[in-house]
C-alpha cells in the first residue's frame, strides 16, 4: 500500500477500523466486541444471545453514567453497527435459519487489536523475537538452497551440534531455559496464537467478498453462461493461487493432521504445567487454541462451499430454461408441420448440407510426440587425410518424371489404352528400379488408371553392370483420360 496523502485520507473516511476510532462510542464498540466475540473466540453469535449481553453491559453502564449515556435498545445499536455506514459487525441470515446472526469483521478485531497494542506491558521479551527471526531466515536460506553440497553440509552441521548435545546430557550437563526465558516464549506464543485467528477472519473476509461479487455477477448476468463461469473460476483460481491462499492451504493441511493435533494437544499440557507459565495465570481456553483454529479454518471452508453450491444452483437454473426454451423451438417446429402437410410449399422446403455428422474421436487424434532433444559435443575439428573411392559421389541418377510422362502421353496418341509392361517394352528402364517406381508414382497420381490385381505383369531391365533383373507388377491399365 503507497503510505502517502491521498491514500490515508481515502482510508480516514472509508475504513471501518478508523471510523471505529473515531466514532463517540468506540470505548462501548471496543469492549463489548472484545467481551463477546475476541476473548472467548466466538465466532458467531444469534441476534438474541447477542442483544442480551449488550443489555447487560448498557444496563451497567447507565447505572454508572446515568439513563441519558446510550438512550437507545441493544437490538438498534447492533443494526447501527452492522450497517453499511459503519462495518463493525456482519449481519446475516444462515441457510435454513429466520433469526439474525452477527460476525465480527477483520476491520473492527484489527480496530481492537491496535487498541490492545496501546496499554503498556509490565513484560516485554526480546529474545524469543531474534530466536523467531533467526530461525525465519535459516529456513529462508535453507529452502532456497540448490547446491546438494551447501545443503548436505549444514545438516551434518546441525547433526554433529545434536550429538555434541547428547553427549553433554549423557555427561550430567542438562541446560535449562530459566523463568524469564519461558516467560519470554510464551508471550510470543500467545501472541502470535491471538494473531492466526485475527488472519482467519481476514482470509475469511476475503473469501466472503468474492462470493458476494459472484452473486452479484449472476444476479445482473445475461450473457453466455460459458463466459461467466470463466470469469468466476478465473477470480477464485486467483485467491486460490494467491500467496495467501497457497499458505491457507498448507496450513490447513498441517493442521488436519491427527499426529500433530495429538502432538500440539501434549505440548500445550506439557507447557502450560510449567510454574511460570502458571505464574502468568493464562486464559485456560488456551488449552484448545488449536481447535479454535480448526473451527476458524472451517468458517473459511464453508464460505468455499456456499459459493460452489450459488454456482451450481446457477447451473441448475440455466439448465432447466434451455430446456423449456429447446421444447418450445418443438413444439414451433410441430404446429408449422402440420399447417403445410396439405399444402406443401413449392421449391426448396429445407436444405441439409451433410447427410450425416462428421464424428472425430479423440482416440483417433495422434498423440503429440516431443521432438528429439540433440545434444552436440563441442569438439575441435582436425584435418586429416584418408584414400576413399570419390566416384560414388558422382554416380548419383535422377529420374526425370517430364520424360515418362511423355511416354505415357505418345503412346496413348494411336491407341485407345497401353499397359506398363508394354509401355516399358517400348521404352525399357534406363534407371532400373528408380525408373520403375517414378512410373508407379505416375500412375497413383492420374485419373481413371486401371489396376488389375487379378494379372501379373512381369517386367525386366539390365543394370549397368550387366546383370537381369526382374519384377513381378499387377497390371497398370494407361488410358487417354486425365493429364499426366
Amino acid at each position: 500500500m503507497p503510505f502517502d496523502y491521498q491514500t490515508i485520507e481515502l482510508l480516514r473516511k472509508n475504513h471501518p477500523a478508523w471510523r471505529l476510532l473515531c466514532s463517540d462510542h468506540a470505548p462501548l464498540v471496543a469492549t463489548f466486541l472484545h467481551r463477546v466475540f475476541i476473548k472467548p473466540n466466538i465466532r458467531v453469535l444469534a441476534l438474541a444471545d447477542l442483544a442480551e449481553s449488550l443489555e447487560d453491559e448498557l444496563f451497567l453502564l447507565r447505572e454508572a453514567y446515568g439513563s441519558g449515556a446510550f438512550p437507545r435498545s441493544a437490538q438498534e445499536y447492533l443494526n447501527d453497527w452492522a450497517d453499511n455506514s459503519k462495518g463493525w459487525l456482519r449481519k446475516y441470515y444462515p441457510p435454513g435459519v429466520d433469526e439474525p446472526h452477527f460476525d465480527l469483521t477483520s476491520a473492527s478485531e484489527k480496530a481492537i487489536s491496535w487498541l490492545e497494542s496501546l496499554a503498556e506491558r509490565s513484560f516485554v521479551g526480546t529474545e524469543s523475537r531474534l530466536l523467531t527471526l533467526f530461525a525465519l531466515l535459516r529456513q529462508i536460506a535453507e529452502g532456497s538452497e540448490t547446491d546438494p553440497k551447501v545443503r548436505i553440509s549444514e545438516l551434518q552441521k546441525r547433526r554433529d551440534g545434536i550429538n555434541r548435545e547428547i553427549e553433554r546430557i549423557e555427561a550430567g550437563d542438562i541446560s535449562l531455559l530459566d523463568e524469564t526465558a519461558v516467560k519470554d516464549r510464551f508471550q510470543q506464543f500467545l501472541q502470535l496464537a491471538r494473531e492466526l485467528l485475527a488472519d482467519f477472519r481476514e482470509v475469511e473476509h476475503n473469501f466472503r467478498t468474492l462470493d458476494r461479487q459472484v452473486r452479484e455477477r449472476i444476479a445482473l448476468w445475461d450473457g453466455r453462461k460459458g463466459e461467466l463461469l470463466q470469469e468466476i473460476m478465473g477470480r477464485r483460481d486467483a485467491i486460490a493461487d494467491s500467496d495467501q491462499g497457497k499458505s491457507f492451504r498448507a496450513f490447513w493441511d498441517f493442521l488436519m493432521s491427527q499426529t500433530r493435533q495429538e502432538e500440539l494437544t501434549d505440548l500445550l499440557e506439557q507447557v502450560l504445567a510449567l510454574e511460570p507459565v502458571t505464574s502468568m495465570a493464562p486464559d485456560p481456553r488456551l488449552r484448545r487454541v488449536h481447535y479454535d483454529w480448526l473451527e476458524a479454518g472451517e468458517h473459511t471452508q464453508r464460505t468455499v462451499a456456499r459459493l460452489s453450491q450459488q454456482l451450481r444452483r446457477f447451473l441448475d437454473d440455466q439448465a432447466w430454461l434451455e430446456n423449456r426454451r429447446i421444447m418450445e423451438l418443438l413444439h414451433e417446429i410441430e404446429s408449422k408441420a402440420i399447417g403445410v402437410r396439405e399444402a406443401a410449399p413449392s421449391g426448396n422446403f429445407m436444405e441439409i448440407n451433410e447427410f450425416s455428422a462428421t464424428v472425430e474421436l479423440p482416440f483417433e487424434r495422434p498423440l503429440f510426440i516431443p521432438s528429439p532433444k540433440l545434444h552436440i559435443t563441442d569438439i575441435t575439428l582436425k584435418e586429416g587425410e584418408a584414400e576413399m573411392d570419390t566416384a560414388a559421389l558422382y554416380a548419383q541418377a535422377m529420374v526425370n518424371r517430364a520424360e515418362l510422362a511423355r511416354h505415357i502421353r505418345q503412346a496413348l496418341q494411336s491407341r485407345a489404352q497401353i499397359s506398363l509392361a508394354e509401355l516399358i517394352s517400348l521404352h525399357p528402364l534406363q534407371l532400373g528400379l528408380a525408373e520403375l517406381l517414378a512410373y508407379l508414382q505416375l500412375a497413383s497420381e492420374r485419373p481413371n488408371t486401371v489396376i488389375d490385381e487379378t494379372v501379373v505383369d512381369t517386367i525386366e531391365w539390365t543394370t549397368k553392370e550387366g546383370t537381369r533383373r526382374r519384377a513381378g507388377v499387377a497390371r497398370i491399365l494407361f488410358t487417354p483420360t486425365g493429364k499426366a
